[in-house]
């Protein structure tokens, strides 16, 4: 199985001798400890201070909003700078592109869907589609809706399909190719979706796949009648009053959004909105609490479905509707990252524990993801010592 997490990095303090001549100096060109609204007031911030500075201490570390929400008590802290060259530090209110955790909320709205009666997770995904497309079958088998969040769908990471850079799109790596594709306009995707040969049945092998969540926006704005980013608010972003969770930014919104920095610390161009239902929205730290808190509670029937294995390991690990999530005894861990030009963002839900983590940053290089990943592990195991860590 292909991994989609990343390394956890254990917590450590470090004793200081006294000072001799030679350590003083080396200690006078340490970095400055990074600007932040942390007010140091208990072991809970210290801890999280201790993580988020280790996070920061790298060069290519811009801004950092990371919220937590447990036992229904919510905390934000911010850190750094929404861009570079200025000391302007990120808010609750600040916008950042998700990346893929948008995929999260087209798997709330396939849920929601179903409880709706709309359609079911098992029905072929052609049923929904204009046109002829023998192709999305391998042997009289065809792609299903759920195959299309889980990443067993057969379809490639991107339309046009191109040789992959990694076959884990929540990785830097990837998101760096996504740069490089210019994604075509929705005529073009179906041409291309012609086009798709399968290689084996849907269902059996893993290929992380963009396309399959673009595909599954459109087939839900089919059966709706309504646009993608009108299907999140009505339906996820209004009832829990996400306000500024969204795709198309007004002046005003622009303002709110972090300047997002790539691979070489440039600023990027643009947020990808052509990803849609794949990886286009953007959201703030306050908004994503929420969003944490309603999966974490797990009181909604699509909430709960979008919890349920479609696919499993067999053993510990198994994949939802685009969460992915690990049983460890009574406790599970539901999570999923993003990662894109600029930003790079992960979600993590302990229904057990009601416990949530949300991680927001405007930088995305090829070691983000991995230190996101080791500082909210070390963040979770600080808050309560039975929660699962993400895994290699």
């Amino acid at each position: 199985m292909n991994a989609w997490f990343t390394l956890a990095l254990l917590l450590v303090t470090t004793l200081v001798e006294p000072a001799q001549p030679n350590a003083l100096a080396e200690l006078t060109t340490q970095p400055p400890k990074i600007s932040s609204d942390n007010s140091l007031k208990n072991r809970v911030d210290s801890l999280v201070d201790q993580a988020i500075q280790q996070f920061m201490g790298t060069p290519q570390a811009v801004g950092l909003s990371l919220g937590i929400v447990q036992n229904g008590q919510t905390q934000v802290y911010n850190y750094g700078t929404v861009e570079k060259g200025r000391t302007q530090l990120p808010t609750s209110q600040t916008l950042y592109a998700i990346a893929s955790i948008t995929k999260t909320f087209t798997g709330a709205l396939l849920a929601q869907a179903v409880v709706e009666k709309r359609l079911n997770l098992d029905d072929d995904v052609r049923k929904y589609l204009d046109g002829n497309y023998p192709n999305l079958a391998y042997e009289g088998h065809p792609i299903r809706l759920y195959h299309l969040l889980n990443h067993r769908s057969g379809l490639p990471f991107l339309l046009p399909s191109h040789p992959d850079v990694a076959t884990n799109a929540n990785t830097s790596a990837s998101a760096i190719s996504m740069q490089q594709e210019r994604i075509n306009p929705r005529s073009d995707f179906y041409a291309e979706l012609h086009q798709v040969k399968l290689d084996t049945i849907p269902g059996h092998r893993f290929r992380y796949s963009n396309t399959g969540a673009q595909l599954l926006g459109y087939i839900l704005e089919k059966v709706y009648s309504m646009p993608f980013e009108e299907l999140v608010r009505q339906k996820i972003a209004q009832p829990l009053d996400m306000s500024s969770t969204k795709i198309s930014l007004t002046p005003a919104e622009q303002a709110r959004q972090a300047k997002g920095y790539d691979v070489c610390g440039n600023v990027t161009a643009s947020d990808a909105d052509e990803l849609q239902a794949a990886g286009a929205l953007k959201s703030t730290v306050d908004d994503m609490l929420k969003f944490v808190y309603w999966n974490v509670a797990e009181q909604s029937k699509p909430v709960r479905l979008t919890h349920q294995p479609t696919w499993s390991d067999g053993a510990t690990y198994s994949a939802g509707l685009n969460w992915q999530m690990i049983q460890s005894g009574t406790n599970r861990v539901i999570w999923q990252d993003g990662n894109i030009p600029g930003f790079s963002s992960l979600c993590v839900n302990y229904p057990e524990l009601n416990l949530g983590i949300i991680v927001l940053t405007n930088e995305c290089d090829r070691t983000t993801a991995q230190r996101v990943t080791s500082m909210t592990n070390q963040i979770a195991k600080a808050l309560d010592e039975r929660a699962v860590l993400l895994p290699r």
